[in-house]
């Protein structure tokens, strides 16, 4: 079993920090960023928000907050900008009650500390979405992108464009509804926990808990509710690892329905629908509390929307779309307020500022390309999942689904700059590898091994180490290429050296003991095998091929134990628990083998390995009816087990079922001819036939 990591994320100059250490460090610049905004006043829209808006007041009743809007006008009036955030008004509230009045710093210090714990929480997301999601047995998240995830980290929490979001006390709502988008899409992730067997196995519970999230999220700021195109997007290329271009080719190419389905499983689209069913139910929702229809906006708020030519309408948004775009990518001048003529309208096709807008869509159509047909599977998601996360939470404020009330709005793209932020991460640690010439020949070497070219990704890995004579994932990825294609000794050295190179390379351990197992240095592998659990204290895999130098070793009852210390911490390793029964068969521990089985059934209830050998235990002890029964069942997994097949025969011969023993003899040859002793066992049962036939009266 060997092992590779994603390697352009080693090559960011950032130290490996542990989760907690990296959310530390991202919290902490972003209190150093904007701690200077604590002792500022009530400016803006603050005044109407907060001053001035007496459902802050602990002498009006509660029940106001779910009636009224963010300003603290009635949902029913008309001149409502039915904006109804109840639960961020709640802790302006709560600021209120905890301060004695309106004391404008334990606003601004909540506003801070909201956004210190949002950026130490993206470090979870930008994880999953750059690394993929992966549990330890135990069950706790893994993050295979440490540097990138926390390079992203420092990005969202230093970008200039929060200003508004975290010095703006009003901005509490984007920062509110930021917090549940995060824990709405992180207990999504727990939907799909180390422990279920493939992505058509998930929990309805944690689903559910994500909804209920995200109906937070939107009562803090309508934005919350795209947290589902989220969460969506992820399920379908992170979970289900469904290739977006690919798929639309073979559905307009018309192919086989098997070719299509094969992608799109039951669970995904369980999931899609109830994704669906409580976004329809939430806007439902918002909808009956906007009671009289949308807030009225007037031509000032944003004039592009009230321009009578369409196409003059279309590219005035555009141009919006580009200077927001901007903000982002160089946020040099900020303002609290666009609208009053900040931006002045394009009139004409020939007006230069259509450049900035041609300029946008022709980086994007770039971007897009990248994030559909790259042939590098982790590419192409990582890009599709940051776009994903830039554009989706911008959506309610694009003007395509509704007017919206302002010209360019920087507290809106608080969301989006965690996309754009995770882009350029991206972007910045595959730069900081293309600047050495080792690191395209690792990347070309790695893509022809995963599509089994390994001939030329050979080529590749020796030209990465001959560049960058200390590079130890590529002579890792090339002992293992070589271990494969049994160049056992050349195979050692490399390993070695990676080993030398870099002690605590726990991955390169492992595959260095299997080498030397290969080679029957079994004193040095079982040391190898030692240093890769001293180094990764929680390594399944280790333990089972630590367990197999054990067998070959015939000390079975370290085999044994190895064995068992992998099903502890990866309880769905079918080989370990498969080995146990093996093992406990081959020395005459049937009634232990028995349990060890069942008890790895239990477990992998559709493992047909497993059946296949607990089958095997229970033939020897005469249980025939049930050892049929768990042959019949593997059989019905893949019917196409030659082995299967055979040792059901010879159950069926013992038992004196003849027939049938010959049935599934004629079976197992036809599928394998050279079974070895299913011959000889077929050619004794025809004898014993024959007899039969002759002795028997007509």
């Amino acid at each position: 079993m060997a092992q590779t990591e994603i390697n352009w994320d080693q090559q960011i100059p950032l130290p490996k920090l542990s989760p907690f250490h990296a959310k530390i460090a991202v919290a902490l610049v972003a209190l150093l960023c904007f701690i200077n905004s604590y002792d500022g006043d009530f400016v803006f829209d603050d005044s109407e928000a907060i001053v001035n808006n007496k459902d802050l007041i602990p002498s009006t009743p509660l029940n106001n907050i779910w009636r009224n809007d963010f300003w603290g006008s009635k949902l029913s009036s008309n001149n409502s900008h039915k904006s109804y955030r109840p639960l961020t008004v709640l802790t302006f509230r709560l600021n209120y009650l905890m301060a004695g009045g309106l004391h404008p710093v334990g606003f601004h210090v909540l506003n801070i500390g909201l956004h210190s714990l949002i950026s130490a929480l993206m470090i979870d997301m930008f994880s999953v979405l750059i690394g993929g999601l992966a549990y330890d047995g135990n069950g706790n998240r893994l993050n295979h992108a440490p540097k990138a995830s926390l390079l992203a980290g420092l990005l969202f929490a230093a970008h200039p464009v929060h200003t508004e979001s975290v010095a703006g006390i009003v901005g509490r709502a984007d920062l509110l509804c930021a917090l549940f988008f995060q824990l709405s899409f992180l207990t999504y992730c727990k939907a799909f926990r180390g422990d279920r067997e493939s992505e058509e196995k998930f929990s309805i519970h944690w689903i559910a808990v994500s909804l209920l999230l995200c109906a937070a999220a939107m009562l803090c700021k309508e934005q919350g509710i795209t947290v589902l195109g989220v969460n969506a997007a992820f399920d379908v290329l992170l979970i289900c690892n469904v290739n977006v271009y690919e798929l639309s080719q073979r559905l307009f190419l018309r192919r086989k329905a098997d070719d299509v389905s094969e992608r799109v499983r039951t669970g995904l689209l369980i999931r899609l629908a109830l994704l669906a069913m409580g976004g329809a139910s939430l806007l439902y929702a918002r909808w009956r509390i906007m009671g009289t229809g949308p807030p009225t906006f007037t031509e000032v708020d944003n004039p592009a929307s009230f321009a009578e030519n369409v196409f003059l309408r279309i590219v005035n948004y555009n141009y919006y779309y580009s200077l927001n775009a901007w903000v982002l990518l160089c946020p040099w001048w900020l303002c609290f307020d666009w609208s009053m003529g900040c931006v002045p309208l394009i009139k004409s096709a020939f007006d230069w500022r259509t450049a900035w807008l041609l300029l946008l869509w022709c980086f994007l159509i770039g971007l897009i390309s990248q994030a559909l047909c790259s042939q590098d599977s982790q590419r192409r998601r990582t890009l599709t999942l940051g776009l994903v996360l830039l554009v989706v939470p911008f959506l309610p404020a694009c003007n395509i689904f509704f007017r919206v009330g302002f010209v360019i709005a920087e507290r809106v793209l608080y969301l989006s700059s965690a996309g754009y932020c995770l882009l350029l991460a991206y972007a910045l640690g595959h730069c900081c590898g293309r600047w050495s010439r080792h690191k395209v020949h690792y990347n070309v070497g790695k893509n022809l091994a995963d599509r089994g070219n390994t001939s030329a990704a050979i080529r590749y890995y020796r030209e990465a180490v001959r560049l960058h004579p200390t590079y130890v994932h590529a002579m890792n990825n090339l002992g293992n290429i070589l271990k494969e294609r049994n160049e056992l000794v050349e195979a050692e050295e490399l390993l070695a050296k990676a080993v030398l190179i870099q002690p605590d390379f726990a991955a390169a351990w492992m595959n260095l003991g299997i080498v030397q197992n290969s080679l029957k240095k079994y004193k040095e592998a079982e040391q190898s095998y030692w240093n890769a659990i001293q180094f990764r204290k929680k390594y399944p895999d280790c333990y089972y091929n630590l367990g197999r130098l054990y067998a070959d070793l015939n000390r079975h009852l370290d085999a044994l134990n190895a064995w068992r210390n992998a099903t502890v911490l990866k309880p769905d390793h079918s080989l370990a628990w498969n080995n146990m029964v093996i093992l406990l068969d081959n020395t005459g521990n049937l009634a232990q083998a028995e349990a060890i089985g069942r008890e790895a059934l239990k477990l992998l209830p559709n493992d047909h390995t497993i059946m296949f050998s607990l089958a095997n235990v229970l033939g020897k002890l005469q249980k025939y009816k049930e050892s049929e029964g768990f042959f019949l069942q593997a059989l019905r997994i893949n019917p196409n087990a030659a082995s299967c097949h055979g040792n059901l025969a010879v159950l069926y011969h013992r038992w004196g079922k003849l027939e049938l023993a010959k049935k599934h003899y004629e079976l197992s040859l036809k599928l394998d001819p050279e079974a070895p002793g299913t011959k000889d066992n077929y050619n004794m049962l025809r004898r014993k036939l024959d007899q039969l036939y002759r002795t028997t009266p007509p």
